[in-house]
């Protein structure tokens, strides 16, 4: 699908499937990680530090119901009519129980203006039960589940300490879609030890899955992670791109990436006081419509090196 801006965006996105707009808000419901815990290993992913995923209002000693009224607050001093997804982030948002993840679905679905619900998690962490009870959780709102991929390349995944293979990651995508649930994954983009070849190899091993979602990242450096300990010993292993070197990137990642998947977002942007490298002084927008230029310039789009046969 060929759109204005050259790729699939995510606000395209919800306008097909939305009569309003629409604004996730970030929840931080106090989940661990099987690989911190040691159901799976203890450390965690060698790069992640999830503060840098929570907005100021994502507190865990505030209720699932308090963070999104004061999201709400947040977003609608500039957008008051508009409705919003709770968004289950911060770690592992399918690790527990059955009974308590659903009083906290359930309760971020009776706040007001609350019109869907996505959840970030891992794919080693979707339990039959857990799938069944949000396949009938899908049937009554909008619903997208986000699994952390990461990478499709089993050395890396093994480097980062990430605690699951890609067949993993494969499986759950699979299992979630056959429930008739939307699938979200991310990657990160330029990981140590992957090399530009093999970075976009991943956009066709991507396009393969039935995903509807991709999330982007660049790798960043965050204080307190095993990976800035790495980097201060051993600079050397990594590549960090430039900001137009990464732009470039992206660019030719689009250019083979299936065409109907949306694109939810193509960088992180870490808190600087946690942020070692790379700085590029850019907020996400600005970053964007680098994107949008670059495809502009070369007279690109996403799916233009598609290849159908491939999948």
């Amino acid at each position: 699908m060929q759109t204005p801006n050259r790729y699939h965006d995510l606000s395209g996105f919800f306008a097909e499937k939305f009569p309003f707009k629409v604004q996730k808000i970030s929840i931080n419901a106090g989940f661990t990680c099987p690989n911190r815990d040691g159901t799976v290993g203890y450390g965690g992913c060698t790069y992640c530090n999830n503060q840098t995923f929570n907005p100021e209002y994502c507190k865990t000693e505030k209720t699932v119901a308090q963070q999104l009224e004061e999201g709400k607050q947040f977003f609608a001093r500039k957008y008051p009519n508009m409705k919003y997804l709770a968004y289950f982030q911060a770690y592992t948002n399918t690790y527990g129980e059955l009974d308590r993840l659903a009083r906290m679905y359930e309760e971020a679905l009776s706040v007001d203006d609350v019109v869907g619900m996505v959840i970030g998690t891992r794919p080693d962490c979707m339990p039959d039960e857990l799938l069944n009870y949000l396949t009938e959780l899908n049937r009554r709102t909008f619903l997208i589940v986000e699994y952390g991929v990461e990478s499709t390349n089993d050395e890396t995944l093994k480097r980062i300490n990430r605690g699951h293979d890609y067949r993993t990651a494969v499986e759950a995508v699979q299992r979630t879609t056959e429930k008739g649930i939307l699938v979200g994954i991310h990657l990160i983009l330029g990981l140590p030890g992957e090399s530009r070849e093999q970075i976009l190899d991943e956009a066709e091993e991507v396009s393969r899955l039935p995903v509807i979602l991709l999330k982007l990242h660049q790798l960043q450096l965050i204080r307190g992670t095993c990976m800035a300990k790495e980097y201060a010993e051993h600079p050397e292993r990594f590549h960090l791109y430039a900001a137009d070197e990464y732009v470039e990137l992206v660019v030719d990642f689009l250019e083979r990436l299936r065409p109907d998947i949306v694109l939810d977002r193509f960088v992180s942007q870490s808190p600087k006081y946690l942020l070692i490298a790379p700085d590029w002084g850019l907020k996400n927008f600005e970053f964007t419509e680098k994107v949008k230029k670059c495809l502009l310039q070369r007279n690109t789009f996403q799916g233009r090196l598609f290849n159908p046969l491939s999948c």
